[in-house]
């Protein structure tokens, strides 16, 4: 494994949201994967380090896709959404992730 170094302000902002979704809740069942809203530049060793920094977890693999913005209409205007890049980060056996989803 390479011991390359990233700067830690960078990592805090690669990570921009979660996808809570079924077919992100399906991958975290079925293969042990967490979805998240990544940087539109951002590389597979920088989400690597970024969840490992920041959830304290073990990554064995992350997959990335781009996806193209919806064109959608507003009244008269037509607009367009943002593009937006996916991680699919696959944990390693018997690491897991919780959001703080209980006690609430």
């Amino acid at each position: 494994m390479s011991t390359t170094s990233f700067d830690e302000g960078r990592l805090m902002q690669v990570l921009v949201a979660p996808i809570v979704s079924e077919k992100a809740t399906l991958a975290a069942e079925k293969s042990n994967a967490i979805l998240f809203k990544v940087l539109r530049d951002a590389t597979k060793p920088e989400i690597k380090a970024a969840v490992e920094m920041m959830f304290k977890v073990k990554v064995d693999a992350v997959a990335v896709l781009n996806q193209k913005g919806k064109t959608k209409r507003f009244g008269k205007t037509v607009g367009r959404r943002d593009h937006v890049r996916k991680a699919y980060v696959t944990l390693a056996a018997g690491q897991e992730l919780n959001f703080g989803g209980e006690g609430v």
